[in-house]
């Protein structure tokens, strides 16, 4: 039998969670700083994971259009930024224009991932293709 590396380690890990956003100090029990956050690196180079901002992680899938790795998550990119918001422990809330689409008040459709946050959080997020708004 070989020893699993810890990057297969945190693949296993990664297979059994439902969660399709994950942090860095989720790792951090299988191994040092360091080494957990190089085989993060591995993961995000073999396509298997993308990186949505310092120490945040989403599931990847590759795109059939471009063949190269995308976000998964059922939610889009706004989905998986408020999960990673929710994880990180930072209080937010849908903008008063997707409140007011929700609650049929208006017929606009927001198109911009923005949150309102209460409290202090400085950290971007993005997709490569999408980032998070932050509204005070």
């Amino acid at each position: 039998m070989t020893k699993k590396t810890l990057a297969d380690r945190i693949q296993i890990r990664l297979a059994r969670k439902k969660d399709n956003v994950f942090l860095t100090r989720e790792f951090m029990d299988l191994g040092g700083e360091d080494q957990v956050l190089r085989a993060l690196r591995t993961l995000v180079r073999q396509g298997r994971l993308v990186k949505l901002g310092y120490g945040v992680y989403g599931r990847a899938a590759t795109s059939r259009l471009s063949g190269q790795p995308v976000l998964f998550n059922p939610n889009g990119f706004a989905g998986a930024a408020r999960e990673a918001l929710t994880k990180l422990g930072v209080a937010w809330e849908p903008t008063e224009a997707e409140q007011a689409y929700n609650e049929g008040r208006s017929t606009q459709v927001p198109v911009n991932t923005v949150v309102r946050v209460k409290g202090r959080f400085s950290r971007r997020l993005s997709d490569g293709a999408s980032e998070l708004v932050l509204e005070r």
